[in-house]
């Protein structure tokens, strides 16, 4: 799957799987790929011997979805394999609605949405900024201090942290102690650039970041991300939010990075704001459509 997937972003110049499939498809049984080994949630559509498409979906989210993600070899498109395993996975997930991921915005993926019922629904931004000029220094909320995540130690409160400042959230706010565990043992995974504010002794926001290699995801050098930032509820409105956006980039320029990316909801009109007046500009965008419920049969 990983092979197609990349022969995929190849000819597309985005990646079509996001990193918690990625992260799916590299645990477990592999001979004879995920559907063989019997994981739920894999869709394989071969022709002959040849696999021309894959699709993954979750397990409903709270709010009663299944999300996942969908890709068509280059050599097989055109011929209705796409129709065929988006059809696939609207009946694989029974009378539940179904949200796909297209990455990048392309107009194939909409004309294929468009053929198999589903509708755009959700846009998530991708934002760049350059790291070789001058970040500012932060200004903490008084009384807030950072130190960097602690392994064995941190989890728990961290996982209680993110759950309360992405309440609601359909993705991020469900991580679980194994969606931890599985980024913490992960090559790029950087405590030290993992960020932690505390006030009292407790954890009140974080900025944790990334470092992509060159040519992951049509990355022309190491880019660094900001992977995931949180703050409080409690803690909304002190300015800790920009705080940790700028101690964070500070942490990649030191590494000698020369660009940072992020990503971040459409609809979320003060978080683009606060990463535009940082110098981020709109570089791309992915794109969620949705297939309605079908009525029980």
């Amino acid at each position: 799957m990983l092979s197609l997937a990349d022969a995929a972003a190849g000819v597309d110049g985005v990646g079509p799987l996001s990193e918690q499939v990625r992260l799916h498809l590299g645990i477990g049984p592999a001979a004879g790929g995920p559907a063989a080994a019997g994981r739920p949630g894999d869709l394989l559509l071969r022709r002959g011997a040849v696999l021309a498409g894959y699709a993954h979906l979750g397990a409903p989210d709270p709010a009663g979805h299944r999300s996942g993600e969908l890709v068509i070899h280059p050599a097989w498109r055109r011929r209705g394999c796409g129709l065929a395993l988006a059809t696939a996975a609207v009946a694989a997930a029974g009378p539940l609605p179904v949200r796909i991921w297209a990455h990048g915005d392309l107009p194939a993926a909409a004309r294929l949405a468009a053929a198999a019922g589903f509708t755009r629904a959700r846009a998530l931004l991708r934002m760049r900024r350059s790291l070789r000029e001058e970040v500012p220094e932060p200004r903490l909320p008084a009384g807030v201090t950072l130190r960097a995540f602690v392994p064995g130690r941190d989890e728990d409160e961290w996982l209680a942290l993110n759950a309360a400042a992405f309440a609601g959230h359909p993705e991020q706010g469900t991580w679980t102690r194994g969606d931890l565990d599985q980024r913490e043992a992960q090559p790029w995974f950087d405590p030290d650039g993992f960020l932690l504010a505390v006030r009292g002794g407790r954890m009140t926001g974080f900025h944790w970041t990334k470092v992509h290699p060159p040519g992951a995801d049509g990355l022309a050098e190491p880019t660094g991300e900001v992977y995931v930032i949180g703050v409080h509820p409690g803690e909304q409105g002190t300015g800790l939010g920009r705080a940790l956006t700028l101690a964070g980039l500070r942490y990649l320029r030191g590494r000698g990075l020369g660009s940072v990316m992020l990503y971040v909801d459409g609809d979320n009109t003060a978080a683009i704001r606060l990463y535009a007046s940082l110098g981020f500009t709109q570089a791309s965008t992915d794109v969620m459509y949705a297939h309605p419920a079908r009525p029980a049969q």
